[in-house]
């Protein structure tokens, strides 16, 4: 059987690398020039680094187990991670539990309740109960208000703007129980975070040359521009990039966002394509810039600041050692943003001015001559907005159409999105469609 795949990220990879492991045809079609879709790389001092900040944690069994399957476990390193917030003009490591007790912003009674939370929550394994709740309503209720207006209330604003009061609890609690999880030796120790040297590139790189090597088609540059439905059925797409053609199959994986979905198969019924049409989403936007000197020592830095124009400094430099990118420290400066915001319409120019004043707030030695690099990335539909009880408006991976299936991060939950559970889908969807072949030729 031949199986189309319309999208060449990491879902669409891990999809096309299992099911070719299984002894299908798969042709995969990717709209942009390049494979990875944010995991994309580029340069810095000679060496490829992700486009958006990448790390893996070590509950991240998905990826880490797919890594080792493809040899490249030699190059999977871990670090402890250098944790801060950035609050009133100042920052707070915020790391370990006597970082919390330092943090006087909060009084001592908020702190202590802060940690009591987290220690809670890493502790439910069941998120069902919080997806009927906001994130706003059970941090206020549990963590209590001081903590809501410092600590979580700034960051949940930060990356969902005007739709953070509607956030669920099931999205926050994964977020909360994902970090705890990931520290070694309990909540007292310090996070482990992993990266691929090389970048996570090496890993798009390495499962294309598995799947060519096992006979399946990649192409990259080739649009779709329509699912062909027959009697019901899902049996061709018609494919663009200056060669618009009929590429005919037995079954379709669409790994793309919803609204880009919604136009490829007008032909869904109404109740799923209002499904789909329901999740609202965040775009993506990060300046990385390539300095003479650090800005800080602290790895991840969230900003609890919404006059600061951006949500989190990622100094990667500060976690992978700088000797990599050309002896430079490469900083992301990270916005999770409405599709209307000004800052998504701004040149690289225009966004420097806006945002370095802000640099110069949380190091004041800061100046534009550090900078020897810089670079604008924007990534649609990056964040779905998970509100309460979600999963009711969950869309199906096997759609109504006979032999096409969906694929993509709105339908991560309640984990946030993330390349572990990108891969954890591929191999899903792939799994479900060779049972249903199986079923159907049985």
């Amino acid at each position: 059987m031949k199986v189309a795949i319309i999208g060449g990220g990491l879902a669409g990879l891990a999809a096309a690398y299992r099911l070719c492991q299984r002894g299908f045809q798969v042709h995969l079609l990717e709209a942009e020039p390049d494979l990875g879709g944010l995991v994309g790389t580029f340069e810095i001092g000679g060496s490829r680094i992700e486009q958006f900040y990448h790390h893996i944690f070590s509950t991240d069994t998905t990826v880490t187990a797919l890594i080792d399957e493809l040899g490249l476990a030699d190059r999977l390193i871990w670090r402890e991670s250098k944790v801060g917030i950035f609050y009133d003009g100042r920052v707070y490591d915020f790391v370990t539990p006597l970082d919390l007790l330092r943090f006087t912003p909060i009084s001592l009674i908020d702190r202590v309740r802060l940690g009591l939370v987290g220690l809670w929550l890493r502790r439910q394994k069941n998120w069902h109960p919080y997806e009927s709740v906001t994130a706003k309503e059970w941090i206020i209720k549990h963590a209590g208000q001081r903590n809501y207006d410092v600590v979580w209330g700034p960051l949940l604003r930060g990356k969902f703007g005007q739709r953070a009061d509607d956030v669920s609890m099931a999205w926050f609690w994964s977020k909360i129980h994902l970090r705890f999880a990931s520290r070694k030796g309990g909540a007292g120790q310090k996070e482990q975070l992993g990266y691929l040297m090389g970048s996570f590139g090496l890993l798009v790189d390495t499962l294309a040359e598995r799947i060519r090597q096992m006979g399946g088609v990649l192409e990259t540059g080739r649009p779709v521009q329509r699912v062909i439905v027959e009697d019901g059925r899902a049996v061709a797409l018609e494919a663009g990039g200056g060669k618009g053609e009929r590429i005919a199959c037995d079954a379709v994986i669409a790994t793309v966002p919803n609204r880009t979905f919604l136009g490829l198969a007008p032909q869904l019924p109404q109740d799923y394509a209002t499904k789909l049409a329901a999740v609202q989403y965040q775009w993506a936007l990060c300046l990385v810039l390539a300095l003479k000197q650090s800005l800080s020592p602290i790895y991840w830095m969230n900003i609890s600041d919404r006059s600061i124009p951006f949500l989190a400094l990622i100094e990667h430099t500060n976690f992978i050692e700088r000797c990599h990118y050309g002896d430079l420290h490469v900083v992301y400066l990270s916005n999770y943003l409405e599709e209307a915001s000004p800052l998504l319409q701004m040149g690289i120019d225009e966004l420097c001015d806006v945002y370095f004043p802000h640099l110069k707030r949380i190091n004041p030695q800061f100046s534009p001559e550090w900078v020897a690099g810089r670079w604008l990335f924007r990534g649609p539909f990056a964040q779905p907005i998970i509100a309460t009880h979600y999963s009711r408006s969950l869309p199906e991976h096997r759609t109504p159409i006979e032999g096409l299936y969906l694929a993509n991060m709105t339908q991560i939950y309640p984990e946030d999105r993330g390349q572990n559970y990108s891969i954890r889908l591929g191999e899903e969807v792939a799994a479900m469609l060779a049972a249903d072949v199986e079923r159907a030729q049985g």
